[in-house]
């Protein structure tokens, strides 16, 4: 890319998107530190410092995917999609068991998550399959088609066994679909569907899976063992009221009550709701308010179906793990594993999402392109 055409990619971007996502990023990057603080006053872990690496490379990756055409990825689709595949059978097969699942990957000795890719391709690949010209997506083969697509990675990860990322796979589909134009009669049915199997899903469950969602009904089923963090999760976030305890103050995190295994992955917004309290809460909602509405106006803007759905698959993945993960913290949804957008620790994560949003971010360089 020469200077000129740098230039004209800089001076198009949403500066609202850079700026909020850099925000996210120094928050999470601060309170992962928090997450892993003593009360000696040193850090447990060197998370936080590994944050700021991959931060540094997500942010990296994010411009490389801004400067890129989107309409490049639709002959890379299936190719990104294949891989998805094949460093999902890896892991299966190869993969390194961590509290009883296979979810880690060493590739050239690092860990990676492949299902975290593997979210991403599959969204890319759906894009691209609804986006297509001349595709009737009133149809109820193409909805048929497109779920089965969404469906292979959805089984591989259900195979690791991670039901928290497989299931985000559901309400991608679902909005790509309704982005792409399928009509609401067949989306209303998948729903109802959907409702129907919840029961015959239960059987498909592992122990540990039905347990988490008993004890989200019966907190006290089991206090000291598996409904332990969501019972410390909500008097974390209960005990920081309205302006929080303090930064570093937290004792249900500092004290570890609050695991500090999860405190700075997936329950890393209770360390920040005790300690910020609501106000701070409120703030960082905003920023991820931010962040959704410049993918919003990205899908509006774009100038063809595939830029429509590759922001509008991106952005809506973003906001279901921002909903269920605070949902899951404050006791509105069974505990499912899944992490704060930008704001919890994991590289794989952080690069995954990088890489969406700098799609999203191409998607509204070029909306005045033909």
């Amino acid at each position: 890319m020469n200077l000129d055409a740098l230039q004209h990619v800089l001076k198009r971007m949403d500066w609202w998107m850079v700026l909020s996502i850099i925000a996210l990023l120094l928050v999470g990057t601060a309170f992962i530190f928090s997450a892993s603080y003593r009360s000696d006053g040193t850090a447990m872990a060197d998370f936080y410092q590994k944050q700021i690496v991959w931060a540094v490379i997500g942010l990296g990756l994010f411009l490389v995917f801004a400067f890129i055409d989107y309409r490049r990825l639709r002959d890379a689709a299936w190719w990104l999609y294949a891989l998805g595949i094949i460093l999902l059978v890896l892991v299966l097969l190869f993969g390194k068991k961590v509290y009883g699942a296979y979810r880690w990957l060493n590739l050239f000795g690092v860990q990676i998550q492949p299902s975290e890719f593997g979210k991403l391709a599959t969204l890319v690949l759906l894009a691209r399959f609804l986006g297509r010209p001349g595709r009737d997506v009133r149809e109820p083969k193409c909805v048929v088609q497109t779920l089965l697509l969404m469906g292979v990675p959805f089984v591989l990860i259900l195979k690791e066994p991670d039901l928290g990322s497989a299931s985000m796979l559901l309400p991608l589909a679902f909005i790509m679909m309704y982005a792409a134009g399928v009509p609401l009669k067949y989306l209303g049915i998948l729903v109802l569907i959907g409702v129907l199997l919840m029961p015959v899903g239960w059987f498909g469950l592992g122990d540990y899976q039905k347990e988490r969602i008993l004890v989200f009904f019966d907190p006290g089923r089991d206090p000291l063992g598996s409904g332990w963090n969501k019972i410390q999760s909500e008097i974390a976030v209960g005990s920081g009221g309205f302006s929080g305890k303090g930064y570093l103050k937290g004792t249900q995190n500092v004290l570890g009550f609050l695991p500090r295994t999860v405190a700075p992955t997936d329950f890393i917004y209770s360390v920040i709701a005790e300690e910020v309290g609501f106000v701070g809460s409120v703030m960082l909602l905003a920023l991820y308010a931010m962040l959704l509405s410049t993918g919003i106006r990205a899908a509006l803007a774009a100038r063809d179906k595939l830029g429509r759905l590759l922001a509008a698959g991106v952005t809506g993945l973003v906001f279901c793990h921002v909903f269920v993960n605070i949902a899951m913290t404050i006791g509105l949804l069974p505990i499912t594993g899944l992490p704060l957008p930008l704001i919890s620790y994991g590289g794989s994560f952080m690069v995954s999402t990088m890489m969406g949003l700098g799609i999203v971010q191409s998607v509204y360089v070029r909306r005045y392109q033909q």
